[in-house]
């Protein structure tokens, strides 16, 4: 893992990433993904995943977004969302420093017995809980909700 904090920045992205960013702007800011996954038939949109396993990170590239970073999904320790460390803290915690800035909406979904994953639509962030602790989180960029337009950030 990467000594440095990273903060996450809702619909923008996260430390030296950013929503919008080619390839090789990727490859430039973080090196070359030690494994790269297309999808499949049976996956709702055509994209890679670039994976960067030694930095926590799976970035997430669209076909109809002409192959732009769009998503990212992170388990790094570090991680900081509205200046705090969240991987590790509970529902109860994440959802309340959720609310504390302004998105108190949030839709819960069990996946196994002990897998939990809370959305926030709006925000375009899901958080992944394993036995009640944080354990990954995936975020994207935004999309107008009335025309369905990605929200490149500036």
């Amino acid at each position: 893992m990467a000594d440095s904090t990273e903060h996450l920045h809702l619909g923008t992205g996260i430390g030296p990433l950013r929503f919008g960013m080619t390839m090789e702007q990727v490859r430039k800011a973080i090196g070359e993904p030690e494994e790269v996954e297309k999808s499949d038939e049976s996956d709702e949109f055509d994209h890679q995943a670039w994976n960067y396993l030694d930095l926590g990170y799976s970035l997430y590239f669209d076909e109809e977004d002409a192959n732009r970073l769009s998503c990212i999904e992170t388990d790094r320790p570090d991680l900081r969302l509205y200046g705090e460390a969240v991987i590790g803290k509970s529902p109860a915690e994440v959802k309340a420093l959720m609310a504390r800035h302004g998105h108190p909406e949030a839709e819960e979904e069990t996946l196994d017995a002990n897998e939990l994953q809370v959305s926030y639509d709006q925000e375009m962030i899901d958080f992944y809980f394993v036995d009640d602790e944080l354990a990954v989180i995936n975020f994207g960029v935004f999309i107008d909700e009335e025309t369905h337009d990605v929200k490149w950030p500036a």
